[in-house]
């Protein structure tokens, strides 16, 4: 049995995985002038397991996308008929989706963690993400991938595998600082990391992340809900204030 040391210890493993995320400044290349200081994302960020009943959030953020962003998450020049099959099609139970959530429940960022069908090469899966235009240059791409790599890492995974448009140099970039081999052909790339294996701690790891991200979600609901009763309130009062001054004409 673990000693109560042991499950501390491993809980406060998350911190390594909730540090900082800091965003180098790129200086312009227009006139050589200085770039705006780097951004630092939140120390804690939540990044919460979304499942079939986000289908309708996941299918907003996804046609939001520019053509050149669908173009560089699917490959392809998604339509909006494209957009919708792919998340009609999402398998819940077999992969694993990852969300950011912003004050309001919309979805900023997600990442989709396929696993192998039945049958198939089950030590491997495939990495994909996609980040709002307004939430970029803030390492929510980074930090989706390094959530994924821990559920890859405790389902068993041993290979992780990110199939991306050689431009795509964002998403090379991820896998190429989280140390996978890059490989380029013409005009895609293939990059794969080698997962270590599961351990208790990254076990914990996952628990802890899973539970702060839930708080996390379940807080903003009730904000929203606050709010929301609150602008209700407020229409209601206007609404009596402008009958009484009517009334009294």
């Amino acid at each position: 049995m673990q000693s109560v040391k042991t499950l501390f210890k491993a809980a406060l493993g998350a911190g390594a995985f909730l540090r900082p995320a800091v965003v180098e400044a790129q200086s312009s290349a227009a006139g050589g002038r200085e770039a705006a200081p780097a951004y630092v994302a939140p120390a804690l960020l939540p990044i919460r397991s979304i499942g079939p009943r986000e289908r309708g959030r996941i299918l907003k953020h996804l046609l939001e996308l520019s053509p050149r962003d669908r173009y560089l998450r699917f490959g392809y020049a998604a339509s909006d008929e494209q957009v919708g099959r792919y998340v009609d099609g999402l398998d819940f139970e077999r992969d694993e989706l990852f969300g950011i959530h912003n004050r309001r429940l919309d979805l900023i960022a997600i990442a989709h963690l396929a696993f192998a069908p039945a049958g198939q090469h089950s030590d491997c899966a495939e990495f994909g993400v996609s980040v709002a235009a307004h939430a970029r240059g803030r390492g929510y791409g980074a930090r989706l991938f390094e959530r994924a790599v821990v559920t890859a890492r405790n389902e068993g995974v041993g290979m992780l595998f990110i199939h991306a448009l050689s431009e795509n140099t964002a998403m090379l970039r991820i896998a190429r600082k989280a140390g996978a081999t890059v490989e380029r052909s013409g005009s895609e790339s293939e990059a794969h990391l080698v997962l270590p294996k599961a351990t208790f701690d990254s076990r914990m790891n996952e628990i802890a992340l899973d539970h702060y991200a839930e708080v996390d979600y379940q807080f903003k609901a009730r904000a929203k809900q606050f709010w929301s009763f609150l602008a209700g309130v407020q229409d209601v009062r206007s609404g009596v204030q402008s009958a009484r001054q009517q009334s009294g004409r």
